[in-house]
């Protein structure tokens, strides 16, 4: 068994301890958080497990192996060094940390002491998405053409990071995943309502170009009233449909598209035929993507499998946040990026 601690009981660490509680290579030894009314709450779920308010205790411990950090992005660089430095895996939240710089710090000590890193790109393990890789691989979609992505909510403002650093890294992240590529170019137009004195981002629209030609829009936003999380991936052969937020059909595959006829002599005689069939629903596992990333974290420092989300990945997704703030502070400009790993 692998003796665990979490550094974070807020939002999103609850979420973690109790699937990494559920593993059964996974020994969850300690909790961590500077809250100890929220720290004492989470706590009464595993009694089993020591509750402390200063997290060094388990970077002390010799016997701990991994450290999962699920605290505010802007801590992530101090912790997720402290934890590497004492000798442990980690395992951080997303965005990595708060700039490329950062990353490819963490990376480079967790190489020098041959440690894993591994960053928390939920989608990348979750069913749905994993179904759309196997459908596109097989070239059920034939030629991607576009994808349009939202993920739209009323809330929750972050104090630390704009709407893109905050949502986007899900996108990017998967996106990343299904292309097997890195975007080369992005652009971006966003701006402040509500925390306008903070000039913190509450929208934002983001468009990533990938080799190919395929391009991919992003819409992002805590101005919303209603919670949206939908993919249209537009196809030469199919077009897919990924809602998020279904409880059952998650995935809808649609057999439409547009045929251009291969010979034709005069302008008269070119047409576009309009294909319509039929409408498949795919059928995909219940796991849940934390369960499965937990699980993959654990194999991973067990040397059963390789890194889905790595450093390295983590370090691509914060070069395209990047990117897309500079492009909004420039109004739009389009900025081609360049990854240094």
């Amino acid at each position: 068994m692998i003796k665990t601690g979490v550094i974070g009981c807020g939002y999103w660490g609850p979420n973690l301890i109790r699937n990494l509680n559920a593993q059964p290579e996974c020994d969850l030894a300690y909790i961590s958080d500077l809250d100890k009314d929220r720290l004492n709450q989470v706590g009464l779920l595993y009694p089993g497990t020591t509750k402390t308010t200063d997290y060094h205790e388990i970077l002390k411990d010799p016997e701990v192996e991994a450290v999962v950090v699920a605290t505010p992005m802007s801590t992530h660089f101090k912790l997720g060094m402290e934890v590497l430095e004492a000798g442990k895996h980690l395992f951080l939240e997303k965005p990595m940390a708060t700039n490329s710089d950062d990353c490819k710090a963490l990376n480079a000590e967790a190489a020098k002491r041959g440690l894993q890193v591994m960053v928390g790109h939920t989608f990348v393990y979750a069913p749905a998405v994993r179904k759309i890789k196997e459908l596109m691989d097989a070239g059920e979609l034939g030629d991607m053409y576009y994808v349009n992505m939202s993920r739209v909510n009323l809330g929750i403002f972050q104090k630390d990071a704009n709407v893109v650093w905050d949502l986007v890294p899900h996108d990017v992240a998967m996106l990343n995943f299904l292309f097997g590529a890195d975007p080369v170019s992005v652009t971006a137009v966003g701006h402040c309502y509500v925390q306008r004195k903070l000039e913190i981002e509450d929208v934002a629209f983001v468009t990533l170009e990938y080799p190919g030609g395929i391009l991919a829009h992003i819409h992002v936003s805590w101005l919303d009233p209603n919670k949206i999380r939908n993919c249209t991936f537009v196809g030469s052969k199919k077009m897919l449909v990924y809602d998020d937020v279904s409880p059952a059909e998650k995935i809808r595959v649609y057999d439409k598209g547009v045929d251009v006829q291969p010979h034709y002599e005069t302008f008269g005689e070119f047409q576009l035929l309009y294909r319509a069939g039929d409408v498949f629903i795919p059928r995909l596992d219940g796991l849940e993507p934390l369960k499965a990333e937990t699980g993959h974290f654990l194999d991973l420092i067990s040397g059963k499998t390789k890194a889905l989300s790595s450093g390295v990945d983590g370090l691509k997704v914060v070069q395209v946040l990047e990117g897309a703030c500079q492009s909004m502070k420039e109004e739009g400009r389009r900025v081609d990026l360049n990854f240094e790993t």
